[in-house]
């Protein structure tokens, strides 16, 4: 699976798929987008503005023109599995509340990681000045977004993780919807191509000229599997997890689905992995 995430909702939208359409502003069948262009370098630094038109229920623009993104987000819009004709609320729902939060208020903009996606938008954590409210957390304590955390976007990572799963025990907004459950290894092959939640027992890991597969059944050419490329396990270290060690583990584990032998979810980050069973 590609590590950028985002960028495979991306190849789902030229594909024709309308609810992505809606989210990115690109027509269903549209050519493939350009090569992103040169990252920005990192700033670390705030920078206000006014907001004068919000998108959709994740993006928004500025009164300079440039379009923002709310990074480490993955948004309210319809998923994959469900039926186009099926009702969905959330995406509406996520777009009026951006918009009450975020219209014609004066905000800051705080960079960390990479600064630009592939469409122009301003990936960054942003904050209303008026109150100090920062907007990624009140999407996802909402239930309105779920984290997607990429490599190189996890500024407060851990803080969207925690209002995620206040949002997620209290069943507000998308927890409440069966097509947001959180899946587990016996079923998560049937939402391929998705951004999932899966929640299972790591039952032994397999180190392969150092990619590390998490198997979560006894045949790995059927059962939902993990994996961690080589030159991705030292950010787990460095977080203090070791992805060998997490046989007999209960692990919580998002990401986008894809296919090699059995449901396999690449991870590339520690953000990407909960241990269920930490004391």
């Amino acid at each position: 699976m590609p590590h950028d995430m985002r960028d495979r909702g991306a190849s789902l939208v030229a594909a024709g798929l309308l609810a992505f359409a809606g989210m990115t502003g690109e027509p269903a069948g549209a050519q493939p987008a350009p090569p992103e262009p040169p990252q920005a370098p990192v700033d670390d630094t705030a920078a206000e503005a006014i907001v004068t038109r919000v998108v959709d229920g994740a993006s928004f623009v500025l009164e300079d023109g440039r379009k923002v993104r709310l990074a480490g987000l993955e948004p309210a819009v319809r998923p994959l599995d469900l039926a186009a004709e099926a009702p969905w609320p959330y995406a509406d729902e996520a777009l009026t509340v951006l918009g009450a939060l975020l219209l014609g208020e004066t905000i800051s903009l705080t960079l960390a990681g990479r600064t630009v996606d592939r469409h122009g938008h301003v990936l960054a954590q942003v904050t209303r000045t008026s109150d100090g409210l920062w907007v990624q957390g009140e999407m996802v304590r909402r239930g309105l977004a779920r984290v997607g955390t990429l490599p190189d976007l996890r500024h407060r990572a851990a803080d969207m993780l925690a209002a995620e799963r206040q949002a997620r025990q209290a069943g507000r907004g998308l927890w409440a919807h069966p097509a947001m459950a959180i899946r587990s290894p016996t079923n998560v092959r049937a939402h391929v191509d998705s951004f999932q939640l899966v929640e299972g027992l790591v039952l032994d890991v397999a180190d392969i000229r150092g990619r590390l597969y998490l198997n979560f059944g006894p045949d790995w050419r059927e059962d939902f599997t993990v994996t961690i490329a080589p030159d991705d396990r030292d950010a787990f270290e460095d977080a203090g997890m070791d992805p060998a060690a997490l046989a007999g583990r209960s692990i919580r584990v998002r990401g986008w689905v894809d296919v090699r032998n059995g449901a396999m979810i690449e991870a590339t980050h520690p953000e990407q992995i909960e241990l269920l069973d930490a004391d």
